[in-house]
């Protein structure tokens, strides 16, 4: 990669592209330091930041402001680029790609039209192994300056592919706003600039054949009814046996490996269907590392962990919010006669007070929602003290806050592998395994 230019303002001018009355508006509301909105310049793109975007290093002498960053969306780095500032924040500036001066010679053409307008995906631009190395390489950043662990020889393992990188998602949920005059606008997507709007989307190359077959139909339909849908709607498409259902009660059947499973389509489960065997076995490997005899499932959906992992435990104990998926997944354990588990609806702090089985036998799997564990939560395992913790997370930013926590309660980070579930976005899945201080020396 080339050094980075100086950057000196007196060489560059802002374009008029607005009229007076938005640039009058938007004076109102962009900050002009250390650039006035539409300043175009010459950059190149260093890194990717944990929300997918390019980003670019550059010196502002004349307002003594060193390596100030400045965030590219749809960038890859080591390109040299023109960029128009959008914005100015607190410690950085944001902008738009207006030319790719010398491209990456990992660029690639995106399969979808709208990509860049859409706000679902990130990276279509570019190819699928970079992809992996940069979610990985996040990982590893984010554990370095998010997570506090004082041993720094924690190796990020390289991240693991989704067999499949386009036409994986099983579910797609279109939106669209409340009807006017009786008619529908736009049903689609959140738009990557105005996150007030909807794209109008008849195809998204990341679902499913099926999915993309039925959407004409379904968008047809919603709008020959538009007069039923009294406020903005969420219209919901979910694969199942070869059929696509729309009806959030609708019994939804999947199948990782030898299991099947059963949930209402309004549930959550895993929408990547193809890379769920192995991501499921990987969790298996690790929880059964410490030879534990007994497994918690935390946050355990519809049982997808507790009835892939049974087998590896004498007993296994699942705990779930959702009234629903805990009786789907007492279902799903006597469908596949699976015999050693035991599902609780309750808040996943509840589940300590019904764990009869000693914690040195104890392996807990943690999969939480995208904001993470709660204080009670991890107050309550802490005090319990499980040999093994399985920390599974959508959100590694959040997984990595929590993990101070494990550091201060005595745990070791044995194993970080991050899961691509997500192709073509800035998303993934992190397993993280941890083991009590005692239990690791």
């Amino acid at each position: 990669m080339r050094p980075q230019k100086k950057f000196n303002p007196k060489n560059f001018k802002a374009k008029k592209t607005l009229s007076n009355d938005s640039k009058s508006n938007h004076a109102k509301k962009s900050k002009d330091i250390p650039f006035h909105r539409d300043y175009e310049l010459e950059l190149t793109i260093e890194s990717i930041s944990n929300h997918g975007d390019g980003l670019a290093r550059i010196d502002i002498p004349d307002q003594d402001l060193t390596a100030w960053v400045i965030f590219i969306p749809f960038t890859i780095p080591g390109e040299t680029i023109r960029a128009r500032i959008t914005s100015n924040k607190k410690n950085c500036s944001l902008a738009e790609l207006v030319q790719i001066i010398e491209p990456s010679p990992h660029r690639v053409t995106p399969q979808c039209l709208l990509f860049q307008k859409c706000g679902g995906c990130q990276y279509q631009h570019l190819d699928y192994p970079q992809q992996l190395h940069w979610k990985t390489r996040q990982v590893a950043e984010l554990l370095k300056h998010l997570a506090g662990f004082n041993n720094t020889n924690h190796t990020v393992n390289p991240a693991i592919a989704s067999p499949q990188t386009y036409n994986y998602r099983s579910k797609l949920t279109p939106h669209f706003r409340k009807p006017y005059n009786g008619k529908i606008s736009n049903i689609g997507f959140v738009s990557k600039n105005n996150t007030k709007e909807y794209l109008d989307i008849t195809t998204c190359p990341i679902a499913i054949p099926e999915i993309n077959t039925a959407l004409p139909h379904i968008r047809s339909q919603a709008h020959t009814l538009a007069k039923q849908y009294k406020k903005d709607t969420t219209l919901l498409l979910r694969h199942s046996d070869g059929k696509v259902e729309t009806d959030p009660t609708s019994i939804i059947t999947e199948h990782v490996g030898d299991l099947k499973f059963h949930f209402l389509a309004s549930d959550f489960f895993q929408n990547n269907p193809s890379i769920l065997p192995s991501f499921t076995s990987y969790a298996a490997n690790q929880a059964t590392t410490s030879g534990s005899l007994y497994l918690i499932d935390a946050y355990c959906g519809s049982g997808l962990f507790a009835l892939t992992l049974a087998k590896h435990f004498q007993k296994v104990v699942g705990v779930e919010v959702s009234d629903t998926s805990v009786a789907w997944a007492r279902k799903n354990a006597k469908l596949n006669k699976i015999n050693n588990t035991e599902f609780t609806a309750a808040s996943a702090e509840a589940i300590f007070q019904q764990i009869d089985f000693p914690a040195k036998q104890t392996t807990i799997l943690i999969d939480p929602p995208r904001a993470g564990c709660s204080t009670e939560f991890l107050d309550q395992l802490f005090l319990f003290s499980p040999t093994t913790c399985i920390y599974i997370s959508c959100e590694p930013a959040t997984q990595m806050r929590d993990l101070q926590k494990f550091q201060q309660a005595g745990y070791h980070i044995q194993d970080i592998q991050p899961f691509d579930l997500f192709p073509q976005t800035r998303h993934l899945e992190c397993i993280i395994t941890l083991i009590k201080a005692s239990q690791s020396q």
